[in-house]
């Protein structure tokens, strides 16, 4: 007893920083074989992760290849002018904000549906036969999904125009040169081939909850509906608000492929299908200046690392434990 009062007296007067060294350095001994199992992946995050980011100061320079990165003349924020003085900077802005967020809340509802529906199959291998079939187009390439596409919409060939329109008494379409559908083509595309991976999560969210509440709604009367609202979706809150913030994060990000592949480069389409990565690959085709694209890389990570904070903040506001930091 004497021994441990003279420790806890010792330990008083410790400075607090060298109480939390000490603290440390018994730490690490204890689990220093998991910092060694550790330690492959902290190699690897910093070769991968943090070791290119110094090729950010490519966003500031007037890159000239002779030189090098490094030899090359500082540029300020020339790069990043472009991408706002341009007459196209409006356009690519709000297509690119747009569409994400109309993707952000088709990716919460049609997944979050579809894996509370399937839950509810009680035959496992329907349950999984569909798992697997609405799981599948999100492992197709951009350019696959680009000719299945053009399947459905070719002028001459696809089955829109060849088929489905004229049982339905309508004339054909040149999908390929109208704008006004294109709105409503993309987000289905995009809906369709990412929805099995959203939903798979859902689902093992929905998985991991107890039988035992839905037994006792079951007792008391309560119906699916009620069990889903009140049992279910408050219970995978976490997961919903977790996925969310992390689509947030790339909302200055458009998926090239999808507006790149899925239009075919028509120059009609493109008041409703540049987006900010699509504007800065043509640029970079027609100038050659990695600065740009680098400027506008950054400028997305930025924004998007700002609006993962924002967003987080608001959460903490509303409810802390759900607060993904």
């Amino acid at each position: 007893m004497a021994r441990q009062t003279s420790e806890a007296v010792t330990t008083a007067y410790i400075p607090r920083s060298k109480a939390g060294m000490r603290f440390h350095l018994q730490t690490i001994r204890k689990y220093w074989m998991f910092y060694i199992m550790m330690l492959p992946a902290i190699v690897l995050l910093v070769f991968n992760n943090y070791i290119p980011m110094l090729g950010i100061i490519i966003a500031f320079k007037n890159i000239n290849y002779a030189d090098g990165i490094m030899g090359s003349d500082w540029s300020g924020l020339k790069n990043f002018e472009y991408l706002f003085k341009t007459s196209d900077a409006w356009i690519i802005t709000r297509n690119t904000l747009l569409y994400n967020s109309g993707f952000i809340i088709l990716n919460l509802v049609f997944p979050l549906a579809f894996a509370i529906m399937l839950n509810e199959i009680k035959n496992r291998f329907l349950a999984k036969l569909h798992q697997t079939i609405m799981f599948l187009p999100y492992f197709l390439s951009m350019v696959v999904i680009s000719y299945l596409v053009f399947g459905f919409l070719s002028e001459q060939h696809g089955f829109l125009n060849t088929s489905l329109l004229p049982a339905l008494g309508l004339e054909k379409v040149e999908w390929y040169f109208t704008q006004s559908v294109w709105p409503y083509i993309l987000p289905l595309v995009n809906t369709w081939k990412s929805m099995g991976y959203f939903m798979v999560i859902y689902m093992a969210a929905i998985i991991g909850i107890d039988d035992e509440y839905y037994e006792a709604a079951t007792i008391d009367g309560a119906s699916k509906w009620k069990q889903i609202t009140s049992i279910t979706i408050p219970l995978i809150t976490p997961i919903i608000i977790i996925m969310t913030l992390l689509q947030i994060g790339k909302i200055f990000n458009a998926d090239f492929g999808l507006f790149f592949q899925v239009p075919r480069e028509s120059g009609v389409l493109f008041p409703v299908t540049n987006v900010i990565d699509t504007y800065v690959y043509r640029t970079f085709l027609t100038v050659g200046d990695i600065g740009l694209s680098s400027a506008a890389g950054l400028l997305q990570s930025v924004v998007g690392f700002t609006l993962v904070f924002l967003s987080n903040w608001v959460v903490r506001r509303i409810d802390k434990e759900n607060a993904l930091f």
